[in-house]
């Protein structure tokens, strides 16, 4: 009985230690080689995203975070949004704050893939302002990679920015709410020979990059929602690689209509004058009485006016969001903040 049970034994320590070594496979696994993305998410990089600290260091930042959400089960994966407060970043040629109300959103995918997408303002030594929208992605979060897109003025001491390549590394610490990354030069990394391939399971969609593009023939129909929107100060990037930014901040507001609720603080309406980008594309989150989280975007289109899409968890009462159509009227001046009615697509 006694050699019975040390078999036994040894026979759950061998399967724990060849867990743990497929689990150390899995995680090194990619370390060193060049990361090709899945096409529905290549993070401008479709040729490779190699290992950023085969580059050259050009900052490092830290950053207190607001809120931590858990969005819940999406069309797209496991949903995760975060909110930043301010930061500082660091480099051997830059210098600045990291501004409050930044967006970073987490997508985990059912074979583990990571998908992140940020958006976060950036107010730099010489008082101008950066925008930056990064896109990640790793086979897992130990080797998660994020492609580093820059928006300065292009008269400004920190006009380098919008050239060049930059991949680093970002990871975010539940317990003390701060989130870290750290930023490489890579043109100079040569692409690596062994290569790592991003595959999304079948019958996931991809989450998508761009905004939705209503046919010229919708016309609006049953509202759904009304919302007050409080706005911050306006952030100004004058003259940038793709036009100049007017960021106006959102800081919270209310809901009513088929939804109630709230604004939740953080995002903006990132405006682009100049033809680079959309007039109005404003990013934010609501959080209904329930307590659900609904992931906002409402941009400009130039055939209808304003476009907004949702994402929420596909098992709550909001659900019906993820797959309907819908149009929005112009911001207006109301009392509390700027309203904004939505509607049903016709």
């Amino acid at each position: 009985m006694r050699l019975s049970r040390l078999t036994a034994a040894s026979l759950l320590l061998a399967a724990a230690l060849l867990t743990a070594c497929a689990n150390l496979a899995t995680s090194t696994s990619t370390a060193g080689k060049t990361l090709l993305p899945a096409a529905g998410w290549d993070c401008g990089m479709p040729d490779g995203i190699p290992p950023p600290e085969a580059g050259v260091l050009v900052l490092e930042a830290e950053v207190k975070l607001d809120a931590i959400y858990d969005v819940g089960r999406t069309p797209f994966g496991q949903r995760q949004a975060v909110v930043t407060q301010t930061g500082t970043m660091k480099g051997p040629k830059v210098e600045a704050t990291v501004l409050a109300g930044g967006l970073d959103y987490q997508l985990t995918l059912p074979n583990g893939v990571v998908e992140v997408e940020q958006i976060l303002v950036l107010r730099t030594s010489d008082n101008r302002h950066v925008i930056m929208r990064n896109a990640g992605v790793g086979t897992s979060t130990d080797d998660l990679r994020v492609v580093y897109d820059f928006e300065a003025s292009t008269t400004g001491s920190f006009a380098w920015l919008n050239t060049g390549k930059y991949v680093g590394r970002r990871t975010i610490d539940t317990a003390t709410k701060t989130m870290r990354f750290s930023i490489y030069e890579v043109s100079a990394v040569p692409a690596a020979a062994a290569t790592a391939r991003v595959t999304k399971p079948a019958g996931v969609p991809p989450q998508p990059w761009d905004f939705r593009h209503a046919a010229p023939t919708e016309q609006k129909g049953d509202t759904i929602v009304t919302e007050i929107v409080g706005l911050g100060g306006s952030q100004q990037v004058q003259a940038g690689k793709r036009g100049s930014r007017n960021i106006i901040p959102i800081t919270g507001g209310t809901l009513s209509g088929l939804i109630t609720g709230k604004i939740l603080f953080g995002g903006a309406d990132y405006q682009t004058t100049g033809g680079g980008g959309p007039p109005i594309d404003a990013r934010y989150l609501w959080q209904s009485t329930e307590g659900d989280v609904i992931i906002v975007r409402n941009t400009t289109n130039p055939t209808v006016g304003l476009v907004p899409t949702f994402e929420t968890r596909v098992d709550g009462k909001y659900a019906w969001l993820n797959s309907g159509k819908y149009l929005s009227s112009p911001p207006g001046f109301g009392a509390g903040g700027l309203s904004i009615s939505m509607y049903k697509s016709k």
